[in-house]
């Protein structure tokens, strides 16, 4: 009877109240994994495999969740003839795909079961491009789409740009992140044709400190101005709460994919003073260059003997702080290495992944000034780019992506 609703789902045999039926019942979640272990782990401690992240809830997770070590962006083209219905049809069949897998469990259609374990905190979640909205005629949030500017420092491509839908998948293994996003692509192909896949990594889970930031391959520390996830600060920047920037809908927020090749062959030949002013922070700690902690806040008025401000004009913690404390974004950062060529130069770079209430009011704004003006642009170019509306999470029986949809 499974198989059959998801035959239906794809030719459009089934109604909604059979899928109901078929799709709502017998999923537990279980607990969220508990962000707030610190230490370096003791080589015989437990295997964490098992850990799981609830799908279900009034946001998507995968969002101001801790950062599993490996990451997987899809952007998927829909197809001509796919119309309000058969989008429908297919967020139903991702949704139900995404909610078991999460929790470790095999789909309706699974044949090989064991690969969707361990899940390993996995979360999958969900975005919306500008041809969604206009296939249900809402209007498309600011931002999204053909309304993102464009930078001066640009030089995208179109194999990691633009994109109708957005699926990302995070887990901490490897094995299950492949999986995953091949049973997402799978079962999205009728419907879809992917635009782009883009892959990125961090530290393996438990190689340090699980509150230690990230360090990008330029050896940066990336992501020390991120707000503490469940903080207001985060929820102000992310969802739009408190005296943050108007959300498109309510739990729902924007995302912005920037794909930033790095040269490393020009950067090796910088010393380390030199790397330091460029962002304005020591390479080893993340201090600031005024300051001696990863987490003091900088002193941009700080002057050295020769009268010069210490942390340069052009630094990047400068040019990426704007005076309006409400203009914040949250980062989420995975590097990527797509190998050498013949000559054993590296394409290696950073996925920089941004969370905001408002792309317009609060990425633009961010970015502009970095285009402007930042030491960091000469080693650094944007090669891709794409934006997403985030809707809402799903509850048990329903979708993502229903608010708007129907």
């Amino acid at each position: 009877m499974a198989d059959v609703s998801r035959r239906g789902l794809i030719t459009g045999g089934v109604g909604v109240a059979a899928l109901g039926a078929g799709f709502g019942a017998g999923w537990v979640g279980h607990s969220v994994a508990d962000p707030a272990d610190t230490g370096l782990v003791t080589p015989d401690a437990a295997v964490t495999g098992d850990e799981t992240i609830a799908f279900y809830g009034d946001r998507q997770a995968g969002i101001d969740t801790p950062d599993q070590a490996h990451a997987v962006y899809l952007a998927f083209t829909l197809r001509e003839f796919v119309d309000r219905e058969r989008l429908q049809r297919l967020m139903r069949i991702l949704t139900d795909d995404a909610s078991r897998l999460t929790q470790g469990q095999p789909t309706i259609a699974l044949t090989d079961p064991d690969m969707v374990r361990p899940p390993a905190r996995l979360t999958v979640t969900f975005g919306f491009g500008q041809k969604v909205f206009e296939l249900v005629g809402a209007e498309t949030p600011a931002g999204v789409g053909d309304s993102f500017p464009a930078f001066s420092i640009d030089q995208l491509r179109p194999e990691f740009s633009g994109g109708d839908l957005l699926i990302k998948v995070a887990s901490d293994d490897p094995i299950t992140l492949s999986h995953v996003a091949r049973v997402m692509t799978k079962n999205a192909k009728f419907f879809a044709t992917v635009a782009w896949r883009q892959e990125g990594f961090r530290r393996a889970r438990h190689a340090e400190s699980s509150s230690t930031t990230m360090r990008n391959l330029f050896g940066q520390k990336d992501g020390t101005a991120n707000a503490a996830l469940g903080s207001d600060a985060l929820a102000a920047q992310v969802w739009g709460t408190g005296d943050g920037f108007s959300p498109w809908v309510d739990n729902g927020t924007t995302f912005v994919l920037r794909r930033i090749a790095m040269n490393l062959e020009t950067w090796d030949e910088v010393d380390p003073s030199g790397r330091e002013n460029s962002i304005g922070r020591t390479i080893s700690t993340g201090a600031p260059l005024t300051g001696s902690d990863e987490f003091d806040e900088p002193d941009f008025d700080a002057r050295n003997d020769l009268g010069f401000t210490v942390i340069d004009t052009a630094a990047h913690i400068r040019r990426a702080r704007d005076s309006d404390t409400r203009v914040r974004i949250h980062r989420s950062g995975y590097n990527y290495d797509a190998g050498v060529d013949a000559e054993g130069v590296a394409d290696i770079g950073l996925l920089f992944g941004s969370w905001q209430a408002s792309i317009t009011e609060q990425f633009v704004p961010i970015q502009q000034a970095l285009a402007d003006l930042d030491l960091l642009n000469t080693w650094t170019t944007p090669i891709g780019s794409a934006s997403f509306a985030i809707p809402p999470g799903a509850q048990a029986g329903g979708y993502v992506g229903e608010q708007l949809l129907g």
